[in-house]
């Protein structure tokens, strides 16, 4: 029993060992058969990954980056195909004729009559539901516009309209027919934009494609447009041109800034052209940003809020942008940026100086009226430049002559008073030539007045609204008798009357001290007259560039050539 018990027990230990060193090797072959499966699984996972689009970049060091662009996005393949077009066949003959949109999309002079009765608006049971497939209100709130995402058409053409929605689907396959027919390659991004025109009972569809990829507008023809050249001479090479396309392109964004993403691009682009103009505006006097230096810097506040909108669909700051960048486009066009014959200075004429009138004539009046004519002619050719205005010039140029007529209104005042007492003195109704002289003191004190206060009143009620109302304003004169130096005569008057009314009444004055006083007072004040009327015609004569030694220098010159030999 005793050796039986041990064969047991050895067999029992062998037995154990077996079992344990075939369960070693087991565990063995099912890690590694678990480590094959991981890394099968996982080389079929990366390769799946390396054959996506992009994959590569995402694989790699560098971050993937996601182009942002001002077009409006596509539409989702499957909503449109799901979505029934609402362009329907029509028999209408429509007539297209290229237009650019900052002046003919005519959507601030629409004068859309509202029916001008109250009637309360029923609201329908359950949530509110006010969305439009098609609609969009755009910033900066005015006015309601329809696109049509699946052909990337704007319209502010009233579409709920069937026969004006008929139209418009026969001039989106129209326009877009031509536009193969050109054999013009047509990115997805490109927009339509199409504008109903009535003149005289007529009916044409303007047209416009916006290009987000170049940043221009275009047509599927030659095109000459007045409005596009904004009456700019001398326009000859493409690379000018590209700045008025893209001035166009930025006023077609501003139109229609809804469902956009703000590039960051665009953002920094505009805020070192605002930087520029503000750097310009403090260092030079002839700066050619067509903002203030304080607009400037209002403009540079918005510019840093606009970083937080970036890569955004935020459709306002979209508007900031574009109006900002259209403004700054349209300045490069103006001054011929990038062109051999740039504008570098606000002042610089880019077609020669102006024909000027005969000098003589022009030196009569500004000596008459004391030197004021010539003032005012030199600040007028400073703000209107090549038939351009000077927007923040002829801001301060108004402010300066509001200020100095509300002055001369004081002293006019005051002088009509004094003449009006000088009268009444009993000496000066015997002396007959004082009299007079006092009348026309009189007289020209209160043109001086009246014409202060008319030029005041017009300045203050038609001249400041706009920048296209000052140019029209400054080419009617300009094509007066006297051009631009009528203007000049007309803002001198105010000053030169008042002049002229103290010079009558300081001779009225004298006329009554040298007749009715005694002999002291005659020499006392004789040489005091004398000095005062010396240092004024000497501030007459300065003012017209007469001068002491250039009249020694005549002087010199003349006797020598009478004393010189023939």
């Amino acid at each position: 029993m005793i050796m039986h018990g041990r064969y047991i027990h050895v067999f029992i230990s062998w037995l154990r060992r077996i079992v344990k060193t075939v369960a070693f090797h087991s565990y063995r072959s099912l890690l590694s058969v678990l480590l094959r499966l991981i890394r099968t699984f996982f080389n079929g996972k990366e390769r799946n990954f390396q054959q996506r689009p992009g994959a590569g970049l995402a694989l790699s060091s560098q971050p993937v980056i996601k182009s942002v662009t001002l077009a409006m996005p596509l539409p989702d393949p499957n909503l449109c195909n799901l979505t029934p077009s609402p362009f329907v066949a029509s028999c209408h003959v429509i007539t297209l004729v290229p237009i650019v949109p900052e002046k003919q999309v005519k959507r601030y002079d629409r004068d859309v009559i509202v029916k001008d009765e109250y009637a309360a608006f029923k609201v329908e049971k359950g949530p509110f539901d006010c969305s439009d497939r098609m609609g969009a209100t755009h910033a900066p709130g005015r006015g309601f516009v329809f696109y049509y995402p699946e052909q990337r058409v704007f319209t502010d053409a009233n579409v709920r309209d069937p026969v004006i929605a008929a139209k418009i689907g026969e001039a989106v396959r129209k326009a877009y027919r031509k536009l193969n027919e050109a054999q013009i390659s047509k990115h997805p991004l490109v927009e339509l934009v199409l504008e109903l025109i009535v003149t005289d009972g007529v009916e044409n569809w303007g047209y416009y494609f916006a290009d987000h990829d170049k940043r221009v507008v275009f047509w599927f023809e030659d095109h000459i447009s007045d409005p596009l050249m904004n009456k700019i001479r001398g326009v000859e090479r493409k690379s000018h041109v590209r700045y008025a396309l893209e001035s166009q392109y930025w006023k077609h964004v501003e139109l229609f800034p809804n469902k956009r993403s703000l590039p960051e691009d665009v953002v920094v682009k505009l805020k070192e052209i605002v930087m520029l103009a503000q750097a310009e505006n403090i260092t030079s006097e002839t700066c050619l940003a067509p903002f203030a230096s304080d607009e400037v810097n209002s403009m540079l506040g918005l510019v840093d809020s606009l970083m937080s909108s970036t890569n955004k669909e935020h459709e306002h700051s979209v508007w900031i942008a574009a109006r900002f960048t259209r403004l700054f486009c349209n300045a490069k066009f103006v001054n011929f940026c990038g062109q051999p014959g740039a504008r570098l200075g606000v002042d610089q004429s880019l077609y020669g100086k102006p024909n000027v009138r005969s000098k003589r004539i022009l030196r009569v009046m500004n000596t008459l009226l004391f030197g004021s004519f010539d003032a005012q002619s030199k600040a007028i050719h400073r703000i209107w430049v090549d038939e351009t205005m000077v927007q923040p010039r002829w801001k301060n140029f108004i402010d300066r002559l509001t200020t100095e007529w509300s002055g001369y209104t004081i002293y006019s005042t005051v002088m009509l008073a004094v003449d009006i007492s000088f009268l009444a003195v009993q000496s000066v109704q015997t002396q007959i030539a004082a009299t007079l002289l006092t009348y026309l003191s009189t007289l020209c004190v209160m043109g001086s007045l009246v014409v202060s206060l008319v030029l005041a009143g017009q300045v203050n009620d038609s001249r400041r609204s706009s920048a296209e109302e000052v140019a029209s304003f400054m080419v009617g004169m300009s094509r007066s008798m006297l051009g631009l130096e009528s203007l000049a005569l007309m803002l001198s008057l105010p000053f030169a009357l008042l002049i002229w009314a103290m010079a009558f009444f300081a001779a009225a004055l004298s006329v009554l001290i040298f007749r009715t006083a005694g002999v002291a007072a005659v020499s006392i004040a004789s040489p005091i007259w004398f000095a005062i009327l010396c240092l004024a015609m000497w501030l007459v004569l300065a003012a017209n560039n007469f001068h002491i030694s250039h009249l020694r220098s005549w002087i010199i010159e003349r006797v020598s050539r009478v004393t010189s030999p023939v």
